[in-house]
């Protein structure tokens, strides 16, 4: 069996190659997302959602923190959305926000995770008139 850190990283690199049909491998069905049971079909459609709002998501590992069958990671992106992503249309705009996840991990499958996405960047690029990117913190 692959450490944990192999395969969550096995994991994000299947999201970042789009190969969506091959979630099965690392996540179970049904996997909880945010409390929220979801069948492995609806995880892979909102994944492929979000790749068609964002066609360069990519997600790159910022902090990564790994402890029994937990995984924690601070996700960096630096995209430019083509369409509302999550109800904030595009501007053009090349953006960066992150995304704070908590994964617990079963049978070496992800069962349950927790996101954080920080829309309020988001909002902020996508609104700013004068077209300013957001700084690291």
């Amino acid at each position: 069996m692959p450490s944990l850190e192999n395969s969550y990283r096995g994991y994000l690199t299947c999201l970042n190659e789009r190969r969506f049909d091959d979630l099965p491998e690392f996540a179970h069905d049904p996997v909880t997302h945010n409390d929220r049971l979801l069948r492995i079909t609806e995880f892979q459609d909102m994944l492929r959602r979000d790749a068609a709002e964002i066609p360069d998501l990519y997600y790159a590992i910022e902090r990564l923190v790994i402890q029994d069958d937990q995984v924690a990671c601070r996700i960096r992106f630096d995209c430019t959305p083509v369409a509302d992503f999550r109800g904030i249309p595009p501007t053009g705009r090349r953006i960066s926000f992150v995304e704070h996840v908590f994964y617990r991990y079963q049978d070496g499958k992800i069962a349950e995770m927790w996101s954080l996405i920080d829309f309020e960047a988001i909002r902020e690029q996508l609104t700013r008139e004068d077209g300013g990117r957001f700084t690291r913190r």
